[in-house]
Parts: structure tokens; C-alpha cells; sequence
């Protein structure tokens, strides 16, 4: 150890002042903030979180239009969501013979890069099972002598041909009453989905088509749904509004006229006639 010698000097402590000891202070903090502001976020960066989209599959729209749609929203070639449905193991009841229509609930789904038409598909029958699995729908079902696959097709008939929320009801109730007589259902609905289009005027011979969706030459409901309808279509369906109409058509926007006259029918259909040629003509 060497010693210091009696004549050294003591040594100096460096002892910042006030003003020093505030501005090292300041300099650290400084620091400090600087290295969160780039340290921060390659800490917390990690992949990111894609956004769904939505997928809006409107009330009454058939499985054709929704296989449509999904392959649009997934940017698949088209046709690939309609080969999908054969493969997709959807659980469908035994009715509906692997046939997902009417079971493709309509709703807001959402999509992302990961979703699969398999996927989706499965998702909406989920839905729809879901739904229409309810109490309340099997005990309506019940009460008017069908089955809830039976009831879906009903409404699916509902959705097509009301005109409006309102007789949602009364279309049900024609069609319940129809049944019961053992009279055909006579709808256009049901013309229009054999010949896959969505029309107002049906002739003559659309009404001919050999078809077991041509409900004015064949008894009783058709074999599927024609449509998927919705919650209020399948409410109409279950609880049907009391009446005796056997007929209705609607005469103009907003109004549709419910009968059980098939004269009072006529003079109905012949109103509808006037009001579509007058149409066509100012056109």
C-alpha cells in the first residue's frame, strides 16, 4: 500500500452544483424517454390483427345467391362454395337430404383471409338450427301438423310472396288453408324457383312446367324450401293469422287482397292486369 505523504494534498470530490445536478437530471430523462419511444414499439409490435369483413346474406335470397356471395367475399372461383355444400357435412336434418336450402340463415357473417366456403357454410346451417331448434318453433310446428323442416319451406314460401311484414300471416294462412282442402298452392314463388329467375308475370305456360316445384299442377308443398328465409317469415309460419282466405293477390305495391271468393279473386287479378299494363305503358 503506498502511503500518502503528510504534504499531499487531500484530493478533490467532484460535487456538481444545483444547476448541474438539475440539467444531468433532465439529460437522463430526456434519455430516457427517447429509448421508450424506440424501444416500445419493437417490444410491443407482433403480427398484426387482420379485420373481418362482413358478409350480409339478406332474408329470402336461395342457396344459389349465397353461394354466389360467399365466393365473391372470399375471392374464390365461381361455383366453388356450391361444390363445397356437398362436402361440408353440414347438419342438416334428415329431410332436407343434404340439400342446405332454407338452413342458410340470413344474417351478417364475418370473413376473414381464413375463412373457408366449407366453414361458412357450416356456420350459417349452425345458425339455423340453432333457431329454428327453438322451443317455440318446434311447438308450433307441432300444433299445425308439420315438421319444423316442413315449416321452414312454408316460410320460405311466406318470405317469397309477402308483400309486406304485415302478411306475413295471412300468405301463411292461405297456404295452411290450401293444404288443408287439398287444393294445389298455386304460387308464382314456387314457378319462378324451378325456373330459377324472380318475376312478377308468370304465363300460362310457366304454369305447365314439368317440374315438382310447379305448385299449380301438383298438390301439397314443394319438396324443398325455395329460399331461406327469416325469423319473421318463420314466426308467420308458426303462428299464422286466423282467416279463411284461400286467395291473394297483390294489386299494387302495398297491396295485397286476401279472399276467400274466387269471383271477389278475379276481379282482384284483373286490377293487378290494368295496373301492369299502364305501367308497362308509361314506361
Amino acid at each position: 500500500m503506498v502511503n500518502e505523504s503528510p504534504d499531499t494534498p487531500p484530493r478533490r470530490t467532484f460535487r456538481p452544483t444545483r444547476r448541474g445536478r438539475l440539467a444531468l437530471f433532465i439529460g437522463i430523462v430526456l434519455v430516457l424517454v427517447v429509448a421508450a419511444a424506440v424501444l416500445v414499439p419493437l417490444l410491443t409490435r407482433g403480427p398484426k390483427v387482420e379485420q373481418a369483413r362482413s358478409l350480409v346474406i339478406p332474408e329470402g335470397w336461395r342457396a344459389s345467391q349465397v353461394y354466389a356471395a360467399v365466393d365473391k367475399a372470399l375471392v374464390v372461383e365461381p361455383g366453388t362454395t356450391g361444390k363445397a355444400a356437398g362436402t361440408a357435412d353440414l347438419p342438416l336434418p334428415a329431410e332436407a337430404k343434404g340439400n342446405p336450402e332454407g338452413y342458410l340463415f340470413p344474417a351478417t357473417y364475418p370473413v376473414t383471409s381464413g375463412t373457408t366456403p366449407q366453414g361458412l357454410l357450416r356456420y350459417m346451417v349452425d345458425t339455423a338450427v340453432e333457431r329454428f331448434g327453438a322451443d317455440h318453433i318446434t311447438a308450433g310446428a307441432r300444433r299445425n301438423g308439420v315438421s319444423v323442416y316442413r315449416t321452414v319451406t312454408i316460410a320460405s314460401i311466406v318470405q317469397a310472396e309477402a308483400d309486406t311484414g304485415a302478411d306475413m300471416g295471412k300468405v301463411a294462412r292461405v297456404v295452411y288453408n290450401r293444404l288443408a282442402r287439398g287444393m294445389p298452392l298455386q304460387m308464382d314463388s314456387t314457378l319462378n324457383y324451378a325456373l330459377n329467375r324472380s318475376t312478377l308475370h308468370t304465363t300460362k305456360g310457366d304454369t305447365k312446367i314439368d317440374s315438382p316445384y310447379n305448385s299449380y299442377e301438383r298438390k301439397g308443398l314443394p319438396p324443398t324450401p325455395i329460399g331461406n328465409p327469416g325469423e319473421q317469415a318463420m314466426t308467420a309460419a308458426i303462428n299464422p293469422t286466423p282467416g279463411a282466405w284461400l286467395y291473394f293477390v297483390t294489386v299494387a305495391p302495398g297491396d295485397t287482397r286476401f279472399t276467400s271468393s274466387y269471383t271477389e279473386q278475379q276481379r282482384n287479378v284483373a286490377e293487378f292486369n290494368r295496373n301492369r299494363r299502364s305501367a308497362s305503358d308509361s314506361l
